[in-house]
């Protein structure tokens, strides 16, 4: 029987006084990007460090007060310490990028809401690449000084930890992260935790809030795992993507109404509110309902000035990977939330379809999303086409071209992700300051000053730490199976310090194909057998707990890894996690990435690659499409779109296995007299030279801040001014518009040119639009013309706006020219938007009449 306790304590480490400064560091996870930092720490206790995943806090507990007493009377740590803490302080207290350039915006306050952060792997609330992006995200904005804070759930159980069982089928395990041993502060008043709450069906979901300090940045994580709610409802914030939509739901209200709650009751309410997927759409109703009860306002006019402070990102390229509710989930959990919105039902479902008089459509989180934002971005701009496809239904009678979702590529925090060998070497070449200036051209340009030998020796070093932790993980994984001595003993074999090294990493999705490269056993056994130019690949990456055919994908690379004539050249890596990452995308020569096109949204591994000097082999999807330009990587094809997807199997796996058998082996193994692959080492720099500075996380947040952030501000305060006068006004316009719009139509059209013209030349238009009920001033007439294609339609079309040239009666004569700049057979047609000061864009509202 086991002996249970009548009262717990807690027992903190003797830290002693010279010691202190270890306690601030290990709190606030800038350590975790800066490599002396970093190896701060792992003075402590390097087999213990590692061994505790990482984590500061952990070691502070498990280290003996023996050691602890020893280094405080290290001179060596001591100084080592005070630098760190020196650097730690200085870094906290500059004045920073944003308010240099940015002085005259003191009012902005940004709220990052995403379902989860990947930070560092003793912070376990993240998946894969969203989180970590997310992360990046929060890193660059603290180096950069933005005033912005992060928002999420704090998972008891986080994401699963993988591992294999003996026929390489996926298992999980969900082990609880102990609180006690995480680098979070609870927010409290009064000594007593903050509590925020949330409505479910019959009851109130108390939740508690913490905080993960990031540099300068606040990342608020919420908690319903607190004695005040029901066993079953301490649940909901307990997995990361576990569960049924009833879950999934509830997590999302907490994520969206429970994070504003909790921002307002932190006294951090935003001005802008950044949503990382739709996850966190609930957010913007919840700030509308804030406005109605504090301002007296209707729905229209809170709606108009929170659309207008609201900046929305997808990173989903089908539609599966977008959250929907059925009718009846909104209604269970959301009934009398939406009462205190004043809407009926209908009305409120259509915030969430992209057809509103659609009965039955779900409810999607996207579509919220989207219309409740300012600005919508996908993240690369293959992506962004993409994006303006699947979501053009919510504008039937619009080009997809001109659908209003833009895009912002995303980026990765370099200091992050560099491998601090590379670091040493960009510091003494780059200039000490490199590391504060990433989106530099200038800075990077000087890679060329680089020896060729110190470059290819400190990659050197890195791929043999690779290939060192790569040995040591798999017999971990060998022992953890009671696998056979011999084989574990074989595990220090694997693999070459020399080899050509291919990293392939990421989530086991079946459009990834992370088995494309055995699609010919037998080609892909002569390249990696080649005694004199050998090639060998490093596998890692999770399969959704429920995605079965990503498990079979990853049971089908652990299968082939077993071959005997494998064995030595293939490696597949258990638990796929940040820590593993940084030693792959540190170490490998070249990075495989063959996801069907186009349904890779952008991805961000490569970019760490390069950032180390690695190359990418990829096919023309997501950010490469931007970023190859045939000197500093490869492509797999040339950007084609396959209906037979067997055949376009095929064809890119010979691809693959031509452009290693005839470019990548010949390049990297072809030495110059001194021993040096002259050829690859020119891509090396070319990668960093003309990736680094264009995909990284700074560039990316300066984007946001530019391109959606600070419009956002500004709109939202131009709304809100003179006691939100501006905003009523524009609710009022938008229901006369919607209410009026269908009397408006293109009643004649008057081309009095000639229908031969020479270049240079204008062809005079004037059109005649019966207003209805509107006014001249309420339209935007507009010209779309340009080159027609066989059919007689216009496939780029351009346009411009025409002027009121009178009116008569209830009609108004809006007259212009097409200009003649290059000769061909072109065309025009008419179209006419609304049009007003305070909209975001002309097609916002989604009305337009064509002539």
């Amino acid at each position: 029987m086991p002996t249970r306790t009548i009262r717990q304590f807690t027992v903190l480490p003797s830290i002693p006084d010279r010691l202190k400064a270890l306690t601030k560091l290990a709190y606030n996870l800038w350590w975790c990007w800066h490599a002396d930092a970093v190896a701060l720490f792992r003075r402590v206790e390097p087999a213990l460090f590692d061994e505790l995943d990482h984590s500061p806090i952990r070691l502070g507990y498990a280290v003996s007060q023996k050691r602890l007493e020893e280094l405080s009377c290290d001179e060596s740590f001591l100084a080592h310490m005070d630098r760190v803490s020196g650097e730690f302080d200085e870094y906290m207290n500059r004045k920073t990028w944003f308010q240099e350039k940015h002085a005259g915006e003191a009012g902005l306050k940004i709220a990052y809401f995403s379902m989860e952060f990947g930070l560092h792997e003793s912070v376990p609330v993240y998946s894969g690449g969203l989180g970590v992006l997310a992360g990046d995200h929060l890193k660059s904005a603290s180096d950069l000084g933005l005033p912005l804070v992060g928002v999420s759930l704090m998972y008891r159980e986080g994401y699963f930890r993988q591992y294999l069982n003996n026929d390489g089928w996926q298992q999980e395990l969900y082990p609880e992260n102990d609180f006690f041993n995480l680098p979070i502060i609870p927010e409290e008043t009064d000594g007593k935790p903050v509590l925020v709450a949330v409505d479910l069906p019959g009851r109130e979901l108390k939740l508690r809030i913490w905080r993960v300090q990031v540099g300068r940045v606040p990342l608020y994580l919420l908690d319903a795992d607190i004695p005040e709610n029901r066993p079953e409802d301490r649940t909901i914030t307990a997995q990361l993507y576990g569960g049924d939509t009833n879950l999934r739901i509830q997590q999302e209200i907490v994520l969206g109404i429970g994070g504003m709650r909790a921002l307002a009751a932190l006294g951090q309410f935003p001005t802008v509110c950044h949503m990382n997927e739709g996850h966190a759409a609930f957010s913007s109703l919840e700030r509308v309902r804030i406005l109605m009860k504090d301002r007296g306002l209707d729905f229209a006019t809170a709606y108009e000035s929170v659309k207008a402070g609201t900046a929305f990102t997808t990173h989903t390229p089908v539609p599966a990977g977008n959250d929907v509710f059925q009718p009846s989930q909104i209604e269970g959990f959301l009934g009398s939330y939406i009462d205190q919105l004043g809407l009926d039902r209908r009305s409120f479902y259509a915030l969430g379809r992209q057809r509103p008089d659609d009965d039955g459509e779900p409810f999607g989180m996207t579509v919220l999303a989207i219309k409740m934002s300012n600005t919508s971005n996908g993240v690369s701009a293959l992506h962004g086409h993409v994006s303006r496809g699947m979501w053009s239904g919510m504008w039937p009678t619009l080009p997809k071209a001109e659908v209003p979702i833009s895009s912002i590529t995303n980026g990765v925090h370099t200091q992050s992700w560099l491998a601090p060998e590379m670091g040493q070497l960009f510091e003494r070449y780059l200039g000490v300051q490199w590391d504060s200036k990433p989106v530099e051209f200038a800075v990077w340009n000087r890679i060329e000053q680089v020896p060729d030998e110190e470059l290819w020796r400190t990659h050197g070093k890195c791929r043999e730490k690779l290939v060192a932790f790569a040995r040591f993980r798999l017999k971990r994984q060998l022992q953890r199976r009671g696998a056979p001595l011999h084989e574990q003993a074989a595990a220090d074999e694997v693999l070459d310090p020399e080899a050509l090294t291919i990293g392939f990493a990421r989530r086991f999705a079946t459009y990834k194909r992370g088995d494309l490269v055995f699609r010919d056993v037998e080609r892909l056994k002569a390249i990696l057998n080649d005694s004199a130019k050998p090639v060998q690949i490093i596998f890692a990456g999770k399969a959704h707990p429920k995605d079965n055919g990503g498990k079979e994908l990853i049971q089908r690379v652990v299968q082939m890894a077993r071959r005997a004539e494998f064995r030595k050249r293939v490696v597949f890596l258990e638990d796929y996690d940040m820590n593993v990452a940084r030693h792959l995308v540190h170490g490998v020569d070249v990075w495989l990435n063959n996801p069907r096109r186009p349904l890779e949204a952008s991805g961000t591994s490569g970019m760490k690659v390069a950032v180390n000097g690695g190359l990418n082999l990829s096919i023309l999807d997501g950010w490469w499409v931007e970023g190859y330009n045939r000197e500093n990587g490869f492509a797999i094809g040339a950007g084609e779109e396959y209906s037979d997807l067997k055949y376009q199997d095929d064809v890119e796996s010979r691809s693959i296995y031509d452009l290693i058998e005839r470019e990548l082996v010949p390049v990297f193994y072809q030495r110059s007299t001194d021993g040096l692959p002259r050829g690859w080492i020119h891509r090396m720099k070319q990668a960093i030279r003309t990736l680094v500075p264009a995909f990284n996380t700074n560039r990316m947040v300066e984007d946001y801040l530019s391109k959606c952030y600070l419009p956002a501000h500004r709109r939202e305060a131009a709304l809100n001014s003179n006691g939100l006068k501006p905003a009523t006004e524009l609710a009022q316009w938008r229901r006369r518009m919607g209410r009026d719009w269908n009397g408006i139509r293109v009643e004649a059209f008057e081309a009095a040119g000639e229908q031969l013209l020479r270049v240079g030349q204008e062809f005079p238009v004037k059109v005649r639009i019966a207003l209805g009920n509107a006014k001249p001033d309420d339209l935007d007439v507009q010209l779309c013309y340009g080159s027609v294609d066989a059919s007689g339609d216009i496939p780029e079309p351009r346009s411009a706006s025409l002027s009121v040239e009178r009116t008569e009666g209830g009609s108004a004569i809006y007259a212009g020219s097409v200009p003649c700049e290059t000769s061909g057979q072109f065309g025009y047609t008419v179209r006419v938007l609304p049009k007003h000061t305070n909209l975001p864009n002309a097609f916002e509202p989604g009305l337009v009449t064509w002539g």
